[in-house]
């Protein structure tokens, strides 16, 4: 395994800054924001895929410090009911995909996205339960006249570039628990894999080494990122929180560093659980925690992971 960081917590810093910033702090690979809510501080591809010389000054920012680029990150709502919001996501995955086929990247990490409930809808609409039945009518609409036909359409895209999506399982997002990520990698292909969050699963009540073990070698990349979750909130309130991230104290959960939310006990099995399922890939730092400064969540969330990680093959067991 190495350990990685999602850029956009070096936003202040150009690309090759950031860069010899990571490798500083003793990382070995580093994902890029390309797109998206994820922004292109670092990487814009629409430039990248045309300008051969940026491009390469791009591959040499990371290469010359010894990193490998896990993933391009482009995370939107592509089936927003807005054709324009819409179409300027779509049009950062594909540009997105395009990169990565040119610079040898193998995961262009995403949301599923959120439709309307129906062709005349103007926001997303996310649909949690069966009844009353337009609820239903809604939900299969949205998978079957969207979701399932877009992403056909994308995956195949990703895989002349052999490239997989690796989708986060996040609320108000269709895809937001590993029942709906299978569904659609079903229907769309094996292109539809996983950029495991433990954090969004946490709140939901799921148990991530759990949804490891179900999505097994789906998972295609993973990010690093704790929740804690207030129960003296969640006994009289419940889990879904439409509050600002910044009202800490009065939300049922909030996304913390690593180690922050969970114990070494947990991410020790975590990543147990991953090598177990085949995963030896990269586990990739993302900063969200709003009561850290980026530095110090960045540099915490390293000290902790780095005596969790599992770096050297399992070689024989000679005592077996």
């Amino acid at each position: 395994m190495k350990l990685g960081v999602l850029s956009v917590v070096f936003g202040d810093k150009s690309w090759e800054e950031a860069c010899k910033a990571i490798k500083g702090a003793g990382l070995g690979a580093v994902e890029v924001g390309a797109g998206g809510f994820v922004g292109k501080k670092h990487c814009d591809p629409a430039q990248l895929i045309k300008d051969d010389d940026k491009r390469k000054k791009f591959i040499e920012a990371y290469e010359s410090q010894g990193l490998v680029l896990s993933a391009l990150s482009a995370h939107g709502n592509p089936l927003h009911p807005d054709p324009s919001y819409a179409g300027e996501h779509k049009q950062d995955l594909v540009n997105a995909i395009a990169l990565a086929k040119k610079i040898g990247a193998k995961v262009v990490n995403g949301f599923a996205g959120c439709p309307g409930a129906g062709p005349d809808a103007k926001y997303p609409n996310w649909i949690t339960c069966p009844w009353p039945p337009y609820f239903i009518e809604g939900f299969e609409w949205q998978w079957e006249k969207v979701a399932i036909p877009f992403w056909k359409e994308m995956a195949k895209r990703a895989k002349d570039a052999g490239v997989k999506f690796g989708f986060e399982m996040h609320p108000g997002d269709l895809v937001y628990n590993p029942e709906a990520l299978l569904k659609l990698r079903d229907a769309a292909g094996e292109e539809i894999s996983c950029n495991f969050d433990p954090s969004h699963l946490f709140w939901q009540g799921m148990e991530p080494v759990e949804v490891v073990k179900k999505l097994g070698s789906a998972v295609v990349h993973v990010h690093a990122k704790d929740c804690r979750v207030d129960e003296r909130v969640v006994s009289w309130r419940g889990v879904n929180d439409a509050k600002h991230y910044g009202d800490i104290a009065n939300r049922a959960w909030t996304f913390r560093a690593c180690g922050y939310g969970h114990d070494k006990l947990w991410w020790n099995g975590f990543v147990s659980t991953l090598r177990l399922a085949g995963y030896d890939g990269v586990i990739s730092i993302e900063h969200e925690d709003p009561l850290m400064s980026g530095n110090e969540g960045f540099s915490k969330a390293v000290a902790f992971l780095k005596d969790v990680l599992l770096y050297e093959d399992v070689g024989e067991m000679y005592w077996a």
